[in-house]
């Protein structure tokens, strides 16, 4: 019996040791096809030697790739698996896992306090867990978790602790970017530097996953913004985008960070149509982020509401807590999802002002290139003024369809407000010639003549 007892703890020891590295391995490398596949496989390696703990472990990996997906509605269906599977579980290495997990679920909902709470039953559990390798791994990742939870909630002196106590225990690129995060974070830029290159140092010595890469490169870029280094900042944001693409977008709930930090470099560039285009990529991102939470929330209230309906045995004088409850339920989740709305709507509202300051630099911007052709006599004049004002060219051409490009220039310098002087100075002609070509352009376009021709361009509609 006792032959036949240990027997089954290897094969269950060794499953989990074997499980966990491959599953690692390609959540890493963010092979979301492969890493499915591999845990329905050993989904049905637990069925075979009826380990119920194998096949929690296995949802819950699952439920993880989901979550940094930002699948958040599939991630938590995999995590009540999960629960059902590890609830019994004697392993307390498995219930510290589960802990781990669920809390940064909580985090990707910005639910920091519910983060932490796991985050403790997670130390919990693991401090009475057989030291393994597996134990070992986990307890430097519990730290860092941490130390993103409390940064969170604004408790900067546990988060340092943390960070530094998770990067102590593993010192990977991960661990050290983290601390070097935590002090840009605080704007220390100097605190960071010694961590971000010894991030760099273990990246290039020990060819680390994509994503941890990607974290390096993230980091980096981060930091060369904060000293306004922005050629090397530009390099790594853009090396963390194309890992991204490489990785099949696996992490995305990550890469907004890289899109704002591109948005802002630019913007500090005067790169306005850069800055703008990152600015709407981060804020597609973000937006795509707040809907799925704001459906998790909804879906998590529903099937507690369903849970409890489901209990058709109730006495009557247990009524009013059935009724407590899903009104509790209800009036909790409202009050959540109306403070996730307003947060969305605030920022939206800041995000649009900062889409409209960045339109405007790009209009501005391209104003003064227009001008400036103009002023050069630059045949590609006539181009860039299409790209200003497409609207203008288009009303012209309703109006006449036979207008000339010169004639359409001739327009376009009227609307910027040149004078026949102006006009006359950098076209090389004289100023006789510029009120003769205004006149005809009245005859072309049936301006009255008693308009004067700067107001009918000014308020001419397509």
């Amino acid at each position: 019996m006792s032959c036949r007892q240990d027997s089954q703890n290897k094969q269950r020891e060794d499953f989990d040791v074997s499980l966990s590295k491959k599953n690692t391995e390609l959540q890493l490398s963010g092979q979301y096809e492969a890493l499915i596949r591999l845990n329905i496989e050993y989904l049905k390696k637990a069925a075979k030697i009826k380990y119920k703990e194998g096949k929690g472990l296995c949802y819950l990996n699952i439920a993880g790739v989901n979550v940094s997906a930002g699948n958040y509605e599939k991630a938590l269906f995999f995590f009540n698996k999960a629960s059902k599977e590890l609830q019994d579980s004697e392993n307390t290495y498995h219930q510290a896992t589960f802990y781990d997990d669920y809390s940064q679920y909580y985090s990707h909902l910005k639910q920091y306090d519910k983060a932490i709470d796991c985050n403790n039953k997670a130390f919990m559990y693991l401090s009475k867990a057989k030291k393994s390798s597996l134990s070992a791994k986990l307890l430097p990742r519990l730290y860092v978790n941490k130390g993103i939870y409390f940064a969170w909630k604004g408790w900067l002196g546990t988060s340092l602790k943390s960070f530094i106590k998770g990067n102590k225990l593993e010192n990977s690129a991960y661990t050290n970017c983290m601390v070097g995060q935590y002090y840009l974070f605080t704007h220390q830029a100097k605190a960071a530097e010694p961590y971000i290159v010894k991030a760099d140092e273990l990246m290039l010595s020990y060819k680390t996953s994509d994503v941890e890469s990607l974290w390096v490169y993230y980091t980096m870029g981060y930091y060369y913004s904060e000293i306004n280094d922005n050629e090397n900042a530009e390099k790594a944001l853009k090396k963390a985008l194309e890992i991204n693409i490489k990785t099949r977008r696996t992490y995305s709930s990550h890469i907004n960070g890289v899109y704002k930090s591109l948005a802002e470099l630019y913007k500090k560039k005067n790169d306005g149509g850069k800055a703008y285009y990152y600015l709407k990529k981060y804020m597609e991102e973000e937006n795509r982020l707040d809907a799925a939470r704001v459906a998790t929330m909804n879906k998590a209230t529903e099937d507690f509401i369903s849970e409890i309906k489901k209990d058709s045995d109730w006495h009557k004088n247990e009524l009013p807590l059935f009724i407590a409850l899903s009104t509790a339920a209800i009036t909790i989740s409202g009050i959540y999802i109306q403070k996730v709305i307003q947060k969305q709507k605030n920022k939206k509202t800041t995000l649009k002002q900062e889409t409209e300051q960045l339109k405007d630099h790009v209009q501005n911007k391209i104003l003064q290139e227009v001008i400036e052709l103009v002023r050069k006599n630059d045949s590609s004049f006539l181009m860039k003024f299409k790209e200003l004002d497409p609207e203008f060219i288009n009303a012209l051409l309703k109006i006449n369809p036979d207008l000339e490009n010169s004639e359409l220039a001739f327009c376009a310098m009227l609307k910027l407000h040149f004078s026949s002087k102006e006009i006359a100075e950098y076209t090389f002609v004289q100023h006789k010639s510029v009120q003769q070509k205004k006149y005809r352009i009245r005859k072309r376009l049936n301006i009255p003549g008693e308009e004067d021709i700067y107001e009918f361009f000014d308020h001419l509609k397509r």
